[in-house]
Order: C-alpha cells, then structure tokens, then sequence
C-alpha cells in the first residue's frame, strides 16, 4: 500500500498541474519567464483598460481582471504559454448581453458584469468535472469563423463614438451606427478625431516595422504627453481621469436570482467562446513546442480562474491569441509567466495609476479598433465557400445575423444551422452502388470506377453512415423503390463496412424492409457487419429473422454464396483468382 505523502502528492499533481512544473522548476527556465511575463504584463495594462471599456465599465476592472484570475490559471491550468486575461470578443458578448438590462457604467451595470463573471466560471467548472468539454464542438469552424468576422466589425463601429467625439446609441447594430454618425457629421469633435487616427496610424505603423515593441503601450504614453502637454482635455477631448489606486477588495457577486436567468444565454455563450478560444490557443502552441493539454482540465481551471476572479471584482477572462503569441516569443517556459504578467498589473494599481489620468478615451478607442481589425477573417470566409458550399453558407449566416441582430442570436443561429446540416447529411447519407472489379475480389462505387461490372440479379449496395432514426425511412425507401424498379433484382447485399451504429429505431426498420423485400422474392443480405451492431442485429431479432446464412464477413463471400445458390457461379470464379466453388460457410452470425 503506498505511503500516505506518496498518495497526497499525487493528489496534489492531479489538482495542481503547477505543482508538477514547479517540483521541476530550473533556474534557468525563470529569466525566460521573467522576460515574458515582463513583456505581457506591459503589453496587458493598455490593453485590459481598453477592452474593460468596450465591455461598459471603467478601465480599472480591466486591470483587476488582470490579477487573481491569472494567477489561478497558472496553478490549474495545463498549458505552458498561453496568455489569460480579457479579451475583445468576450467584453463584446458582456456589453451585448447587459446592456439590455442596465445602464453601462452604473452600479447596477457593475454588479451584473461581477455575477455575470461568477455564472461563467460557476459554468466552465461544472462542465469541466462533468468532462463536458466536446460541447465545445457545437462551435465549429464555419460558426467561429463568421462569429468573429461579424465581432470584428462590431467592436470596430462601437468605437466610432470615441474616435469622433460623438455620443452614440450602445448596443445597437453597425448600421445603425453609421446611419447616426452621418446625421451628426457636422458635431464631429476634430481634436478628438485626429488624436485617435494618429493613434491608429501609429498602431499600425509600429506593427508592421517595428513588431516587438510595445505598440499599445507606445501609443499610450504619447497620447498621454501629448494630451497632458497641450491640455487637450480642456477642449473637450475625452480622458479616462482618476483611477482608484489598489488592490480590488474580496467581495461575494451580488447573488441576484431575479436576473440569473437572464444572464443565463450570455453565460453559456462566453462559458463556450471561451473555452473554444483556450483550446485552439493551448492546442496550437502545445503543437509547436511537442507537449500536450488536457482540455476538460483547461476547461476548470477557465471555470476557476473566473469564479475565483469574480471574488475580487474581475471581468470575465480567457485566452488572447496576440499576448500568447509574444509570450511564447519572448521565451516562456511555464505558467509562471501569468504570475510575473499579473505582478506587473498589481505594482501598477498600487504605484502607477495616477499617470493614466490624462490617458484619452480615443486612444483606448484606437487600441481597440486595430485589436478587431486583426479578427476579421475574410480569407477565412472565402477559403470556407471554396472547400465546401454549406460550411460557407453556415458561416456567412452567422456572420450576417450576428451583425444585424446580435452576437447570442449569431451563434446560436450558426449552431443551429450546423446541427441542421448535419441532420440533414445523416438522414440524406451517401448509398454507393458497388461493382465487382474484374480479377479481385473487391467491389467498389459504379460512379468513380467504371471498370468495375454489376452482377446481374444482385443490388450490392455500401450505405456510408450510422444507420439511425434520422435515415431508416431514407434507406427503406431507396430499397423498396429500387426493388420494385427492376423486377430483375432478385438479392440484395447491403456492405455494412460503414455503418458503425444502428439503433432500434434502425433495427426495426431494417426487419420491415426485410419482410416486404420477402414478398417480393428479393432476398436480403449483409456483409462485413460489424461486432456492435451485429449484436444489435441479433437482439432486435434480425438474425433469427433472416438466418445466419444472411450474414458474411464481406462481400465477395455473400456474391459467392447466392451465386452458388442460383448455379450462377462460373463466370464470377473465373474472374476471381484463388476462388473455391465449394459454398462459403463462414457468416458473421
């Protein structure tokens, strides 16, 4: 029996992953840490203000998201570079979802963004125990493709008010905002509208020719200067003022149950948006540097990092995909990174807020535009349209029913249609009509392979998919018609290589067909069954049904079989090396 502390530690290790990496910790693996966590921590401050303001609450719970809840994650979580913290998709999806039930930057509008942080992770982490984590596939590529596209517009246009000084509508479609923009041309605030375009002309401009600095932190402080200098905030330009200095205080979410239910879709929304966006980063950055994730663990620690976060005022966080990029750049080598990124977030609360006063709402505004601007993903659309037809039609629906009606109602309608299209294949499945191949005994599709020859008075046909519920009338149907059609059929083989599971619904049909096919004087035959659903076969009462003499291990033995059967066997042995003319006696059954 093994000692109690052995059984503890790998107690330990299972609950705490960094218990493992930090048991195998290296001095030299901290200055690369060190640098990394420096560099995000940097690159974090700007960012997380920006994006706590798209969000509808002030900068500072940005910041206060930037702490606890990435230091959970680095204890919980399996990946060893990515990057937590707040993002511009998911203050998207908070903005869109609260702002029908309170005023932004209100009290009330503070408190519900908190629960809302608190269902999430309270969310995550009953999926992860339950290792719900394939839930996550509800959002396939075609739905996050478009999902993001039409975010990425989205977040742009609800910036235009910040970058031209105007007070616009929240919450209301890009349409609608451009449509106001143009009937209030004339009370564009220029002071504002030029600090803001050269904020993004500086974005950009540093991106491309000088990628490893600190662009939004570059911009924030000249914007800052330039603001502070030229008292530009006495002409009215926006500035973000007093940040309160500090630590967040722990508090318990206000537990309102009245509005639970409300912020139920938008919780199950972010708890998925996440959790997909975690995933993909963990899973591409685990590829490139050869170690692996568990994804049901990453979903608790996701869960814990929010519900925990939520105790300490934070904002609902996740996975960036541009500050894991330069973690890993600048020479991460475990989680600690988070901690040292987080430490950089806590030394500016308590020391450093007093110099973001004169920070311009505009700049934010720039910071945030360019961020979307990289989300939108029009190769990714066309390269969707191109492969397949319907994973482009799913995507550009979702993209234009996020855009037009809102971000819940984009994803849950890209779901949607990706659950019907699926359907619809499963019920609609490809049947092959098989041929032999002269000199095998291999048959295969009439359609790609002309060379291969039917045998008359058979129908050998591969039905390519589970045959459920959804299919059964679709199959009884294709087999009946055929049937009847041409009277010359007088056997049917069905090559069951395909079909992995089968139903009762399935069962039950397969024997209905089974006895119409009789009072035709068609036989009914199978090949190649697999071991699961031939025992369904046999307890649904097919087998006795039919006889086992109706089952064999593929469909040369089958052909062989009846063909003995009629005294039609010559021509087909020729055509076959190594072929006995003795009966094959070998069924599954």
């Amino acid at each position: 029996m093994p000692a109690f502390p052995s059984v503890l530690s790998c107690w330990l290790r299972r609950l705490f992953p960094a218990a493992q990496w930090l048991a195998n910790y290296h001095p030299p693996q901290l200055r690369g840490d060190l640098v990394a966590g420096l560099t995000v921590g940097i690159m974090l401050i700007p960012q997380s203000m920006a994006y706590a303001l798209l969000a509808g609450v002030p900068p500072v719970y940005g910041l206060y998201a930037s702490l606890v809840p990435l230091v959970v994650y680095a204890l919980l979580g399996t990946s060893r570079h990515l990057a937590a913290g707040i993002i511009a998709i998911d203050m998207l999806i908070v903005a869109a979802g609260l702002t029908p039930l309170a005023e932004p930057g209100s009290s009330t509008y503070i408190a519900l963004a908190l629960l809302l942080t608190a269902l999430v992770g309270a969310l995550q982490l009953a999926m992860g125990l339950a290792r719900l984590g394939f839930l996550v596939n509800l959002l396939s590529r075609p739905v996050l493709t478009g999902f993001m596209s039409a975010a990425a517009l989205i977040i742009a246009f609800s910036q235009l008010g910040s970058l031209l000084g105007l007070s616009l509508p929240r919450g209301v479609p890009p349409h609608q905002l451009l449509w106001e923009v143009l009937g209030h041309l004339s009370a564009i605030h220029w002071p504002t509208l030029l600090l803001g375009a050269g904020a993004i002309l500086l974005l950009i401009g540093l991106q491309r020719y000088a990628p490893r600095m600190p662009a939004a932190l570059v911009v924030v402080v000249l914007t800052t200067l330039l603001v502070w200098q030229l008292h530009l905030e006495q002409a009215g330009v926006a500035i973000v003022g007093e940040i309160p200095r500090g630590l967040p205080n722990w508090s318990l979410p206000n537990m309102n149950g009245a509005v639970l239910g409300s912020l139920f879709p938008t919780a199950l929304t972010l708890a998925l948006v996440q959790f997909m966006s975690v995933i993909t980063l963990g899973k591409a950055f685990a590829a490139r540097y050869r170690y692996s994730i568990r994804p049901n663990r990453e979903l608790f620690a996701l869960g814990a990092a929010n519900l925990v976060g939520s105790f300490f005022q934070s904002l609902p966080v996740s996975g960036s995909f541009s500050r894991t990029a330069v973690n890993a750049q600048a020479g991460a080598r475990t989680p600690l990174s988070n901690v040292l990124a987080a430490g950089v977030v806590a030394l500016t609360l308590l020391f450093f807020t007093p110099l973001f006063y004169y920070l311009p709402v505009p700049a934010l505004a720039a910071i945030i535009i360019v961020a979307a601007i990289g989300l939108l993903d029009l190769r990714g659309l066309h390269a969707l349209w191109r492969i397949k037809r319907t994973d482009g039609a799913i995507a550009l629906l979702t993209f234009a029913i996020t855009l037009l009606l809102g971000v819940q109602e984009g994803v849950l309608s890209g779901i949607a249609a990706s659950v019907i299209a699926i359907m619809y294949r499963i019920s609609r499945p490809n049947v092959a009509e098989l041929g032999h191949l002269p000199g095998t005994r291999s048959f295969r599709d009439l359609r790609h392979h002309p060379e291969a020859r039917p045998i008359p008075g058979l129908l050998l046909l591969r039905v390519d998919a589970s045959f459920s519920f959804a299919n059964a009338d679709f199959l009884q149907d294709l087999l009946l018609s055929r049937t009847r059609d041409d009277p010359s059929i007088r056997a049917v083989i069905l090559d069951a290589s395909s079909i992995n599971d089968l139903d009762t619904t399935a069962a039950a049909t397969l024997q209905e067909t089974a006895r119409v096919l009789q009072e035709q004087g068609v036989a009914l035959y199978f090949a190649g069954v697999k071991e699961p659903v031939l025992e369904t076969m046999r307890r649904a009462g097919l087998i006795d049904q039919l006889g086992p003499d109706h089952f064999f291990l593929s469909p040369h033995r089958a052909v062989l079989h009846i063909l003995l059967q009629w005294g039609q066997a010559d021509a087909y042995l020729k055509e076959v090396p190594g072929a006995e003319a003795a009966p094959s006696k070998e069924p599954d059954a």
